[in-house]
């Protein structure tokens, strides 16, 4: 009877090290990333149910436990947590050689927003394979239509602040990654709204376009759909601000750059 006794508890010593293992097999970073404020963690105490919890870490990085009470965590690994609650458990003279494994849930404090002209703006988790520039853009869904090529990464270094403008798509054309940021927890991305040029007049569809690298007037037209029967490239005018916000004229012709904000005015041809 006793060696079937033993037999059984060994049985369930060993289902629980393979739920743990099974739990955590897609948290695989929970090992090496420290918790933080924010956190949302799940603790089970093996053979003890009444003790397993699931809290938020307090913004002093503590949750509150049964028998334990209120214990700190934060800036510790999953791993390093077990062992401090089973140390407080066995202090308190509660539980003897208690076996603890600390999950996380939700994580919050490792977190960096996504800002703008994106798919699906918001805060994203960092782990340890979706820590880069790319990988966060990716999370939000991408770029849309109507955001610029080129993001701002805003983060603290060292106590400094820092602001740092990147082109994507260029880092692919040129296969320099090394704009390919590593991001930290608090660091924000903002995709700003691409600059627009304006078409009015005789075209066949006059609006805001997406103003591209090197645009001349004669690209506009086209991306305006052409000029209509009544239209002509003489006499082409263009609207634009000056840095001082002051709205000035000026005449163009279809091989001159333009400019964000621009307002290009197709006239009708008096033949």
């Amino acid at each position: 009877m006793r060696q079937a006794a033993a037999l059984r508890r060994l049985a369930v010593r060993l289902a629980f090290v393979i739920a743990v293992a099974t739990s955590a097999a897609p948290c695989l970073s929970d090992v090496h990333e420290s918790l933080g404020a924010g956190d949302t963690i799940r603790v089970t105490v093996f053979q003890n149910p009444d003790l397993t919890t699931e809290a938020r870490l307090s913004d002093q990085g503590t949750i509150m436990l049964p028998l334990v009470g209120e214990i700190v965590l934060a800036n510790t690994t999953t791993t390093t947590a077990s062992a401090r609650i089973a140390e407080r458990l066995t202090h308190g003279k509660f539980l003897v050689n208690p076996q603890v494994s600390v999950s996380i849930l939700e994580v919050r404090s490792r977190q960096v927003s996504v800002l703008g002209q994106v798919v699906r703006p918001g805060r994203y988790a960092l782990d340890g394979t979706s820590s880069r520039l790319t990988d966060l853009l990716a999370l939000a869904g991408g770029i849309d239509p109507t955001g610029d090529d080129t993001v701002v990464v805003m983060a603290t270094r060292d106590g400094q602040a820092v602001r740092r403008t990147i082109d994507v798509p260029k880092m692919y054309r040129t296969g320099d990654l090394s704009q390919n940021l590593e991001l930290q927890p608090g660091d924000a991305i903002f995709v700003p709204r691409a600059p627009v040029f304006y078409i009015q007049g005789e075209v066949q569809r006059p609006g805001a376009y997406r103003l591209e690298p090197e645009a001349s007037v004669l690209s506009a037209i086209s991306l305006g759909g052409g000029l209509t029967a009544r239209g002509t490239t003489h006499g082409l005018k263009l609207h634009r601000r000056s840095s001082t916000g002051k709205l000035f004229t000026i005449p163009v012709t279809p091989s001159d750059r333009i400019q964000a904000d621009d307002i290009i005015l197709v006239r009708e041809s008096l033949f």
